[in-house]
C-alpha cells in the first residue's frame, strides 16, 4: 500500500468516523472467512457496518474527531463496527460475540462519551430507534383505537337489543 493509497483510506475512515453516531472497537482474532461474512451480514441487516482496519492508520483517522479518547482501543487485530443508529453496531455487536467468542468487544464510544465493554453491552439492551418509532406511533395510536372502540359500543349494544327482542317475537 503505497502513501497515496494509505491517505485514501485515513481520509474514509475519518468520513466514515464523522457520520457515525457509535463506534464500537472489537478483536475478530481466530474468526474464519464464513463467521467474518456471516458477522458482515448480519451487521448489514442490523443497519450496521463493521471494517477491519490498519490500527496505525485509523489512529490516523480518529485524530480530530469526537471519536479520539478510542485510540488507545487499537491494538492487535480489532476490527469497527459503526453505524448512524446509536444502539444497531452494538446490538449486532454484542449479538454475534455471544454465539461467537472469536470476536470479543472492547469498548467504544458514542460521540464524546468513551464506553467500556460494559458500556456497550448495556446499550445494546435498549430499542434500535426503529424500534422505539414503532412504540412512539403505537402509543399515539392507541388512544384514537380506544375511542373509536367507546364510540361504537353504544351502536353495537342497540343493535344486540333489537335482536334479541326480534328474536322474543319470533319465538311467541
Amino acid at each position: 500500500m503505497d502513501r497515496v493509497e494509505k491517505e485514501q483510506l485515513v481520509a474514509s475512515l475519518r468520513g466514515t468516523f464523522e457520520e457515525s453516531a457509535i463506534v464500537v472497537v472489537t478483536h475478530y482474532s481466530g474468526l474464519t472467512v464464513a463467521e467474518m461474512g456471516d458477522l458482515r451480514r448480519q451487521m448489514r441487516d442490523a443497519g450496521a457496518r463493521f471494517k477491519v482496519t490498519k490500527n496505525r492508520l485509523t489512529r490516523l483517522a480518529l485524530e480530530g474527531t469526537t471519536y479520539q479518547p478510542i485510540e488507545g482501543l487499537f491494538k492487535g487485530p480489532t476490527g469497527i463496527a459503526y453505524s448512524a443508529d446509536p444502539v444497531a453496531a452494538a446490538k449486532a455487536a454484542v449479538g454475534f460475540a455471544k454465539t461467537n467468542d472469536k470476536l470479543v468487544v472492547l469498548g467504544g464510544a458514542m460521540g464524546e462519551n468513551q464506553l467500556d465493554a460494559n458500556g456497550i453491552k448495556a446499550l445494546a439492551t435498549l430499542p434500535s430507534l426503529d424500534e422505539l418509532r414503532a412504540t412512539l406511533i403505537g402509543l399515539i395510536q392507541a388512544p384514537a383505537t380506544k375511542v373509536a372502540g367507546v364510540l361504537q359500543a353504544p351502536a353495537g349494544q342497540v343493535a344486540r337489543v333489537l335482536n334479541a327482542r326480534s328474536q322474543q317475537e319470533e319465538a311467541a
